[in-house]
């Protein structure tokens, strides 16, 4: 399975300048360790701190919403930095002096813009997640615990969370939902022919 996988989190994105120069940087946190998403669309999503161990981010691009024609920078080319730390997966992105660069950075500095988002793949050869049901909140929990790969990081108008991006995790859910109803399955036929 190497379905991609979108989300998006909301937390302040910097425009940062430099005082030798008039370049600008846009910084943000593509992802954070440890902390309970939304609901997914039923379920919440919690990524370990050591999930990105081992994920290839060998050439991740940065992109508005998630765009491939709006390239801001790549972290082949240097112009776009990813740093993990105790937080999560930071960016620095080094953009482009091109239109839709100058004009997303407009609207972050007019507040109208400040979420982050990335796409990935789970290592699910090696236990990449683990689901479970919460009874005390009524909610499913999906904890990823190893990527496979970052793709891209964005910064994006509003959460990315469209139905088809979002279908790959509700097929995850279902799927954890007949594992469970044939496991219940298996023990009620072991009870049976226990009986007989």
């Amino acid at each position: 399975m190497n379905k991609k996988e979108i989300r998006t989190l909301n937390s302040e994105i910097e425009i940062r300048s430099s005082s030798d120069d008039e370049s600008q940087k846009i910084v943000g946190y593509a992802l954070r360790f440890d902390s309970k998403s939304e609901d997914l669309g039923g379920f919440v999503e919690v990524i370990k701190r050591d999930a990105l161990n081992n994920a290839d981010m060998s050439d991740v691009r940065a992109l508005v919403n998630h765009d491939a024609d709006k390239v801001l920078g790549r972290s082949t080319s240097g112009t776009l930095k990813l740093e993990v730390d105790d937080f999560g997966l930071k960016y620095i992105i080094d953009p482009p002096n091109t239109s839709y660069a100058r004009d997303l950075i407009e609207s972050m500095k007019r507040g109208d813009i400040n979420q982050s988002s990335f796409a990935f793949i789970i290592d699910y050869e090696n236990d990449g997640e683990e689901w479970d049901y919460n009874d005390d909140r009524d909610v499913y929990v999906r904890t990823i615990k190893r990527f496979k790969k970052i793709s891209d990081v964005s910064v994006v108008t509003y959460p990315a969370y469209a139905a088809t991006e979002s279908v790959v995790s509700k097929r995850g859910l279902d799927d954890y939902k007949n594992e469970l109803h044939n496991k219940l399955k298996q023990k009620q036929i072991a009870i049976e022919l226990e009986l007989i």
